[in-house]
C-alpha cells in the first residue's frame, strides 16, 4: 500500500460550501475512486491559510493516474472549481508533499 499526500487551496469564503459538497460526495465518484485503488482518503483544512491537506492510500495495482480521463472526475472538478484554486482544465492545483516521517 502506497500513501500519497498533497495540498490544495480554497478560495476565501468557501469553507462551508467545500465541506457541504464533500459531505454529499457523489456515489459514482466515490465508486470511481475506490475502483481506481484509492482508499482511506482524508482532507484536512488549515483555516488560517485555507490550505487543504489530503492524504490517501493507493493499492499496489492502483489506476489513480487514469482518473483525470474519467468523465465523472472532470464533472467533479467543474463542480468544485468555483471554490478552489484550479488549473486551466478545472483540476485542482495540487502540490505533492514528500513523506519525511512515518510511525507505523
Amino acid at each position: 500500500m502506497q500513501r500519497k499526500a498533497f495540498k490544495m487551496r480554497l478560495k476565501p469564503g468557501q469553507v462551508a460550501e467545500y465541506k457541504r459538497r464533500h459531505d454529499e460526495i457523489w456515489p459514482e465518484l466515490a465508486h470511481a475512486l475506490r475502483e481506481a485503488g484509492v482508499s482511506d482518503y482524508s482532507i484536512f483544512l488549515d483555516e488560517e491559510t485555507l490550505t487543504l491537506f489530503a492524504i490517501q492510500k493507493l493499492a499496489q495495482d492502483h489506476t489513480a493516474d487514469e482518473l483525470p480521463a474519467k468523465a465523472i472526475m472532470r464533472k467533479w472538478w467543474d463542480h468544485m472549481a468555483p471554490l478552489m484554486e484550479v488549473n486551466a482544465d478545472n483540476s485542482p492545483v495540487c502540490v505533492a508533499l514528500p513523506e519525511v516521517f512515518h510511525l507505523a
